[in-house]
């Protein structure tokens, strides 16, 4: 996945919601409406996201250390992982205790009666621009993926957050427009209150989505079955190889892949020709997936017996 094409997608959603807030706030200190409380600090909480995906990334393109010798590419799921606690918390909780105490205590809208259809309509402007560029940018790189597929299969997380949280600040607007519109036509402060709650109920699911995805690349997710059968074909390739054993791998970053296998070579053979064919595997795999920056293979010989219940593999069955 493009580095640029996310760091765009980032960007571009920040600018936009650094804006939306301050207009919502400013609706909400006009008009006192629940919902546009609750999407105010929606916004908040999306710029806070946008600007720790752009801190993440950053800290992931440290080079290895002895300490980290494979890197900092983890980063940017953590980073991805807190994006979803903060928008768990900050937006979805916060909301859904507003809209709470609005039900409670409802109250019309009295001032500035049509600053908060104005300013919901503006905002839902500028997130459909900034949703239009992130989808642009995941086009560019989700292949025949759908969309749903693209979310929970992808191995970089900033156009995932950012789909999933610009899709939520559109559906989130709907719900506003729909409170602080049936509140305006009926004078009853019910409806802004039900808004609040759906947008914290909205939230809530999608920071859980996030969470769920990001949990899964943190703990290690292996290569695509596409990067998977191209490694395979490398090294079965390579004339000296007999056969693929067995292989593990594992994304050590969005763009950073580890590849390890042990692969059959003939007994006759000297270490002179063994390490020629490993030497020749591990170009293949590269020039065949880039990303496959750590590579190791292990040669052996082939024993039907030892090695019946041992799988060609992205790594969930034993050495």
């Amino acid at each position: 996945m493009s580095v640029e094409g996310s760091t765009k997608a980032v960007i571009t959603a920040l600018c936009a919601n650094m804006g939306i807030a301050a207009t919502k706030f400013g609706a909400y200190l006009l008009t006192g409406s629940s919902a546009m409380l609750a999407e105010s600090i929606h916004s908040v909480a999306d710029s806070s996201n946008q600007a720790l995906l752009l801190v993440g990334g950053k800290r992931a393109r440290r080079p290895a250390t002895k300490e980290h010798p494979f890197g900092y590419g983890r980063e940017r799921y953590v980073y991805s992982f807190i994006v979803a606690i903060v928008l768990f918390s900050v937006g979805g909780l916060f909301a859904l205790y507003e809209g709470w105490h609005k039900i409670s205590h409802p109250e019309p809208i009295t001032a500035w009666r049509w600053v908060p259809i104005v300013v919901l309509l503006v905002a839902v402007a500028l997130e459909s621009f900034a949703m239009y560029t992130a989808v642009k940018e995941s086009n560019a790189v989700r292949g025949n993926a759908n969309w749903v597929q693209f979310v929970r299969r992808a191995k970089s997380p900033e156009l995932p957050v950012i789909l999933l949280e610009d899709a939520g600040a559109l559906l989130g607007l709907v719900f506003a427009l729909f409170g602080v519109g049936l509140t305006l036509i009926t004078g009853n402060g019910l409806w802004d209150g039900l808004g609040t709650v759906a947008i914290g109920v909205l939230l809530v699911i999608i920071a859980i989505v996030l969470a769920v995805e990001m949990k899964s690349l943190l703990i290690g997710e292996s290569a695509t079955d596409e990067h998977v059968r191209q490694i395979e074909e490398a090294l079965i390739s390579v004339e000296d190889i007999d056969r693929l054993i067995h292989m593990k791998t594992l994304h050590i970053g969005p763009e950073e892949l580890l590849v390890a296998a042990k692969v059959a070579v003939d007994a006759e053979d000297d270490a002179t020709r063994v390490t020629r064919a490993i030497d020749e595997a591990e170009s293949r795999i590269r020039a065949a997936v880039p990303i496959a920056r750590m590579i190791y293979i292990e040669p052996d010989l082939y024993r039907p017996e030892a090695d019946a219940d041992t799988v060609t593999t992205t790594g969930t069955t034993p050495a």
